[in-house]
């Protein structure tokens, strides 16, 4: 039995997206499982009106994280197996088939990681999408954490691990992964079960999502050396180049051209891809997607800068659970 699993909360403008393309699975679920964290739109009424055509289940649990609804949607699904997604998305049609295929044929096999990728609907939509979303070919099997809009595990692994931590609000998910792999053993990747959402519409609201992914880098302890890393190249090696070469020889500025070379060739090598999905795209917005994805680039590093340590301070001060040792 394979049951679906989401948690909601105020997508009452968005909703729609991912019932309709559940409708449209090739392989339905047997149950659908919603946590509703306290919606104060019509997002619950959107929802049960998908009930007599899909077999669904919704729980309202007002102020409940993400974290806390995934774990009252696992407890209360019946399925052996649970697919996870998230609202905000649409599934592709195979999706349901694709994640949990691994899973029907495999049973020593745990965990199944999905894809997802942009949808954008604007210029600035796939510019972001091309800079922070990898491409498949790009991902290592062996290596990859999927991300909770995206997977399939048993019910049994997720229990045997407490679920998601739900102590922490954002990165959750790469906790929650790290943990099943090691319990769980390797993960097999479903490059074919792929979603689609829509990236931040502007820079704002994107600064504040990698605030708050680093913050919750922060707090669960993660990534220490990639943060490390990132504040000596924008604090010492950065005007160590400038001070180098206004001391010795301009040539040596040439160093920064080198450097934005391997800085920004991801993205642009991903751009034609990102921009095959948007609906428009003339020459004006490939040179605005052009000039945006260093500013994008930048906004996400100062995000990331700042909220790492906002989230070790928070750490220090509530001292959460320590999950490399298993603590729940």
């Amino acid at each position: 039995m394979i049951s679906l699993i989401a948690t909601v909360l105020n997508e009452g403008d968005n909703i729609h997206h991912l019932f309709d393309s559940i409708k449209r699975q090739t392989r339905r679920p047997d149950e659908i499982v919603i946590v509703d964290g306290g919606s104060s739109d019509d997002t619950t009424a959107i929802i049960l009106t998908y009930a007599e055509e899909l077999p669904l289940r919704l729980y309202v649990e007002p102020g409940c994280n993400i974290s806390r609804g995934r774990n009252r949607a696992i407890a209360e699904a019946r399925g052996d197996i649970i697919a996870v997604t998230d609202a905000g998305v649409r599934l592709t049609e195979t999706w349901l088939e694709k994640v949990t295929s691994p899973l029907l044929d495999d049973p020593t096999l745990n965990v199944v990681g999905g894809f997802f990728l942009a949808d954008p609907q604007t210029a600035f939509e796939a510019a972001l999408g091309a800079t922070t979303l990898p491409l498949a070919r790009e991902i290592n099997s062996a290596t990859f954490l999927p991300s909770s809009r995206s997977i399939a595990f048993r019910k049994s692994a997720a229990c045997d691990i407490g679920g998601y931590p739900e102590w922490l609000d954002f990165c959750e998910d790469l906790v929650f992964d790290l943990r099943l792999r090691e319990r769980s053993g390797p993960f097999a990747f479903a490059p074919d079960a792929i979603v689609y959402f829509r990236p931040r519409p502007g820079l704002r609201q994107f600064f504040r999502q990698y605030y708050l992914y680093a913050r919750g880098d922060g707090k669960a302890n993660l990534w220490l050396k990639r943060h490390v890393i990132r504040y000596l190249t924008y604090f010492a090696l950065t005007p160590g180049i400038f001070i180098t070469g206004a001391l010795w020889h301009p040539a040596l500025w040439l160093l920064y051209l080198l450097g934005a070379a391997g800085y920004l060739y991801q993205p642009y090598r991903r751009l034609p891809s990102a921009l095959r999905r948007a609906p428009d795209q003339s020459r004006s917005v490939w040179l605005y997607c052009i000039v945006m994805i260093p500013l994008i680039r930048l906004t996400g590093d100062m995000a990331k800068m700042i909220g790492y340590p906002a989230g070790w301070r928070w750490r220090l001060a509530r001292r959460p659970p320590d999950w490399r040792r298993g603590e729940r």
